[in-house]
């Protein structure tokens, strides 16, 4: 497909994603949920890029100019919009972030009535209507049938009780000092309001958004200054969010990154022994560390991997009975409490494990060696076949001769192809990840 990539339409604002393609799309995309509407009504929501302005106007143009009446509530997270959608009874939901991009790119992403992400096919559907002149000249409403909008600033209140609900109510966070790093984006206001009605004493930082700076040397993507922060003001733990906050990176009390991996191990088997952890297993993706899925074994539950992407984790969650899963980059789903990653959430599980065990950060969330990983994300100028591609069979048998995993795979949202390898000799992945990168730079420019 042109338009949709692994997570809804993304791309440079303005260009990929300028206001006459977005109004168009939200045009194709009113025409495909008309068919199902029962309330004719379509939730939009938004980070805090100054493009969101551009775009969201553009979108309602388009759902109005269909016959759909168009909720509008401003910056909040992309899970969020997912649990709304099908709390305010909405035919749709439309958030729009290019999550942990910069701010000079954006994103759309869809919902349907369940809060749940569209799959594959319901894209084509709608990339395909977006190509119909015809099929969109002829479903532009006239006379009384023109949807309207409306402006509704006080539906937080809503998302912070179903976030709060999801803490056990027996625990607190009295006591816990614990550092939030919002990325300067959607979770700069909900984030922090959680954590205090929790108790927790909270120190904030990324929480002054301009339009600019959401994922500017903070947040997920970067949570070195958070780490230092944890350190300066000895708190408990860390907890960083990305430009949409559907994804969450912490910190322990040294100020070290917790390997999402992990994270999500302990969770687990946290789950396994409160007897809530159902389908005897979690799903994570091809990219997690094979040190994961030994430790799990360990605790007889099985791991299923996934390609990429968080709902296709989900995905592969509802097909197997299970409630939980994730991404080591952070996108953690709990599936009893959001359809989707949701990093406010899931670091409110991470807190309450904390209290519950009485454990140190540094101690709770290291349960196992991992295999040494190198992860390259290279620049290319065009993404070819990799069957056409010659020599990478090759490539791919001398690294699996030397008893390492790979994964090579092109970025969705990105022009840039990601290289993965894993082994038990550090070294001799050095110099294997040289010798693929030197590759596809060749045959990829």
């Amino acid at each position: 497909m042109e338009l949709f990539g692994t997570d809804g339409v993304r791309g440079k604002a303005g260009k990929k994603v300028s206001a006459m393609d977005a109004m168009r799309l939200a045009m194709a995309t009113g025409i495909y949920f008309k068919q199902f509407a029962k309330t004719h009504k379509i939730l939009v929501g938004k980070d805090t890029r100054r493009s969101g302005y551009m775009i969201e106007n553009a979108i309602v143009s388009g759902l109005t100019a269909v016959g759909f009446d168009v909720i509008q509530i401003g910056p909040m997270p992309t899970p969020a919009i997912a649990f709304l959608t099908e709390n305010m009874r909405c035919d749709a939901g439309i958030m729009i972030s290019a999550s942990h991009n910069p701010y000079y790119d954006n994103g759309i992403k869809f919902f349907d009535n369940k809060g749940n992400k569209l799959n594959r096919n319901k894209e084509e559907e709608i990339e395909a209507i977006f190509k119909d002149d015809k099929r969109i000249l002829l479903a532009q409403a006239v006379d009384k049938n023109i949807g309207k909008s409306k402006r509704i600033d006080d539906v937080i209140g809503r998302y912070i009780v179903h976030i709060k609900n999801s803490f056990p109510q027996e625990i607190s966070l009295t006591g816990k000092r614990v550092v939030i790093d919002c990325a300067n984006g959607a979770g700069y206001n909900v984030g922090p309001t959680i954590l205090k009605e929790l108790g927790a004493d909270v120190v904030v930082i990324g929480d002054k958004p301009n339009g600019f700076n959401i994922n500017e040397g903070c947040g997920a993507m970067h949570p070195e200054n958070l780490a230092n922060i944890v350190r300066e003001v000895r708190a408990d733990v860390g907890i960083a969010l990305d430009g949409d906050a559907d994804r969450l990176v912490m910190v322990d009390e040294y100020g070290e990154v917790v390997d999402g991996d992990k994270l999500m191990g302990v969770l687990a088997v946290h789950l396994k022994n409160q007897g809530t952890l159902k389908g005897k297993g979690m799903v994570a993706t091809v990219m997690s560390n094979q040190g994961l899925d030994e430790y799990l074994q360990t605790e007889d539950i099985t791991l299923h991997r996934a390609s990429v992407g968080d709902k296709n984790v989900v995905a592969m969650m509802q097909d197997k009975g299970i409630n939980f899963g994730g991404e080591q980059s952070g996108h953690i789903i709990f599936s009893d409490y959001a359809k989707t990653g949701d990093g406010i959430s899931s670091a409110l599980q991470a807190l309450a494990y904390l209290v519950e065990t009485d454990k140190k950060a540094s101690e709770a969330f290291n349960p196992y060696v991992s295999y040494p990983q190198m992860l390259v994300n290279l620049p290319i100028e065009a993404k070819k076949d990799f069957a056409t591609i010659q020599g990478l069979d090759t490539l791919k048998e001398k690294v699996e001769k030397l008893g390492m995993r790979h994964l090579f795979r092109y970025s969705g949202t990105e022009n840039k192809i990601r290289l993965l390898l894993e082994g038990k000799d550090e070294q001799i992945l050095e110099t294997m990840m040289d010798e693929c990168t030197v590759f596809f730079k060749k045959v990829l420019s």
